[in-house]
């Protein structure tokens, strides 16, 4: 007699084998970002201190003393840094990407030689531009001079100047990758509607307004909103150039977050400084969003 041929196993749906292949994925993405930002909030929610062993509960307590401590004057200078860290290099950026696009000779020297900012890591940018920026022997100082001009202005150290001294230090390190990213899709621009255009009688000006710019209109928002969620929370070239002073005229949240945590060792304040910056991330990207929904709409 014959024996019975075995059944094979059942096979698993395409749903359960995705869900097994996601697992892993979602379990490192648990790991390296749901569990620091859970063990973060409830930090904040925390009486706790780099010096002292312990956590107490202290509930909205810490939330209730960051906002009555010049909170609405920490965000007023994060946003005053992230509109200038953003708008600047966002122009420049634009412009030599427009000029690189043209004809112009020795293009691809130049665009390697302007990308030189971009990888030289922050910390020796803060440097660099702390020096060119010292009252004593800075070199700026030493044009002026030679120029007839007072030369013995603090850049860094008066409260006039110094969030000028660190917008300028953040575009230097930042208009490369900006003018890369839209040189990139301004060349993706199809000749044929530039063609056209001339054909039509537009001007050079015209065909960039028209036709070039509105056909890269979304990667410029993208650009524009990843600079501004960079700056929101940068902290290298503010913290080596000027240290958030002189006073709090460069204080943005992402150094009064450091200051509470490391200088006053108060880790629950400090988180929650961080959960509050993160609210109006959120906000910014809910406005991104719209905006991008609005620019698709109006490309479709």
């Amino acid at each position: 007699m014959a024996s019975p041929v075995p059944r094979s196993p059942r096979a698993l749906s395409n749903g359960v084998v995705a869900v097994l292949l996601l697992l892993p994925g979602l379990g490192l993405l648990g790991l390296v970002s749901v569990y620091p930002l859970v063990a973060s909030f409830i930090t904040s929610l925390s009486n706790e201190s780099l010096v002292y062993p312990g956590r107490t509960f202290a509930g909205w307590a810490n939330y209730a003393a960051v906002l009555d401590s010049g909170f609405v004057d920490t965000i007023w200078t994060t946003l005053v840094f992230t509109t200038g860290a953003t708008l600047v290099p966002f122009v420049v950026g634009l412009a030599l990407a427009l000029l690189l696009d043209m004809r112009v000779p020795g293009r691809n020297t130049l665009r390697g030689l302007m990308l030189l900012p971009w990888v030289i890591p922050g910390v020796v940018v803060s440097f660099l531009w702390s020096w060119i920026f010292n009252s004593n022997y800075g070199l700026l100082n030493e044009l002026l001079g030679a120029l007839g001009l007072p030369s013995d202005h603090s850049w860094t150290g008066d409260v006039s100047t110094a969030m000028l001294t660190v917008i300028i230090a953040k575009t230097w390190t930042t208009f490369p990758w900006v003018m890369v990213t839209l040189l990139a899709a301004l060349k993706s621009v199809p000749v044929e509607m530039l063609e056209a255009a001339q054909i039509d009688g537009a001007t050079r000006w015209q065909r960039i307004w028209r036709v070039k710019l509105p056909q890269v209109r979304g990667v410029m928002l993208v650009v524009a909103m990843l600079e501004i969620i960079y700056n929101f929370q940068h902290f290298d070239i503010i913290y080596v150039l000027t240290g958030g002073g002189p006073g709090k005229a460069t204080s943005t949240l992402a150094i009064r977050i450091y200051d509470e945590a490391f200088r006053g060792f108060d880790l629950g304040r400090a988180a929650a400084l961080g959960f509050c910056g993160l609210v109006l991330l959120a906000a910014l990207f809910t406005v991104y969003r719209w905006l991008d929904r609005r620019v698709e709409g109006q490309n479709a």
